[in-house]
């Protein structure tokens, strides 16, 4: 279940855990990863790749959106679930910038190079805020929220919306509420 990768002539593993679900790698095939670690092993070192991580949707953003790979863009929080969703927070400190239009590019052109390397996995970008309540109404977007309350306690937002949107807000499986969170 290991996808062994060549690196010119060194071998390098991308073990199950790192690797994205429903993604079906085949001999042959270009393969973006991050190295996340080198161990030492009895025939020498072993390279450990990731297709899994939320730093690989960083480094696909950077190849991207040069205003990222500039700093004119920064990415400020990853929330991934790896083949299946990923919400990414963004901000500009020129006002002057729509880091979230950027982001997405001419008619969508940015983020689907992003989306068609990590197969079809879909991106939500959204605005970063330092204020928890808008950044959580930025990343439930676009459901309807009618109140919000946070806990500095618990660090947790409690969030109302109408009936008809409780679904869109939880999204699938509840992956949406996870994600926001």
């Amino acid at each position: 279940r290991n996808v062994i990768v060549m690196i010119d002539k060194a071998e390098a593993m991308i073990p199950p855990g790192e690797q994205a679900e429903r993604e079906n790698l085949r001999p042959g095939d270009r393969v973006k990863a991050i190295v996340v670690r080198v161990e030492k092993s009895s025939r020498g070192a072993a390279v450990v790749l990731s297709r899994a991580t939320p730093e690989l949707v960083r480094r696909l953003f950077e190849n991207e959106v040069p205003e990222i790979f500039d700093g004119t863009i920064q990415i400020r929080a990853i929330a991934r679930e790896a083949g299946s969703r990923t919400k990414v927070a963004v901000v500009s400190p020129d006002s002057n910038v729509d880091p979230v239009g950027a982001c997405v590019g001419m008619k969508g052109s940015r983020v689907r190079a992003v989306v068609e390397e990590l197969s079809g996995e879909k991106i939500d970008i959204v605005r970063w805020s330092d204020d928890p309540l808008v950044l959580c109404r930025n990343a439930l977007n676009p459901a309807d929220i009618i109140e919000m309350a946070l806990d500095d306690e618990t660090k947790t937002v409690l969030v109302t919306v109408p009936h008809d949107q409780l679904s869109l807000a939880i999204g699938k499986k509840g992956q949406n509420a996870r994600l926001a969170s």
